[in-house]
């Protein structure tokens, strides 16, 4: 791994988050049980530690265990500019959008670039965007 990676903690959604983001972004998800893991501050088959790699975006995820905060990200979302070609960040965006908030269009803004906000069903804000040309 070469930069920080996101770790979430979900309130029971890791395994179905993981599974969509894999289905937008692309990659493998392997996910390990509190059970496999010798836990029993949770669910048996809760989600003690999964990944999404293998893809463009990778992500860590786990099922909150009793009495721990899952996921609320403020003042914070995560950015993809630049990081494919347009067509692929429009599906990306699209595909983040269903059952999600669309904030910001994905479209041309007037300082030349394309860019939009979407909160995804899991509560994550994305940015989105790319510049044509040189």
């Amino acid at each position: 791994m070469t930069g920080p990676v996101l770790y979430l903690t979900f309130p029971g959604t890791a395994r179905a988050a993981l599974a969509f983001y894999a289905d937008v972004f692309g990659g493998t998800v392997q996910t390990y049980s509190y059970e496999a893991f010798g836990r029993a501050d949770g669910p048996a088959d809760a989600v003690a530690h999964g990944m999404l790699s293998g893809g463009p975006v990778a992500l860590f995820a786990s099922d909150a265990a009793e009495g721990e905060a899952s996921v609320q990200i403020d003042g914070a979302m995560l950015s993809l500019l630049g990081t494919a070609e347009p067509e692929v960040l429009h599906r990306w965006f699209d595909r983040l959008a269903d059952g999600g908030v669309v904030l910001d269009a994905l479209a041309p803004k007037p300082w030349g670039a394309s860019d939009g906000q979407v909160v995804d069903r899991y509560g994550l804000r994305w940015l989105i965007g790319y510049e044509l040309g040189g």
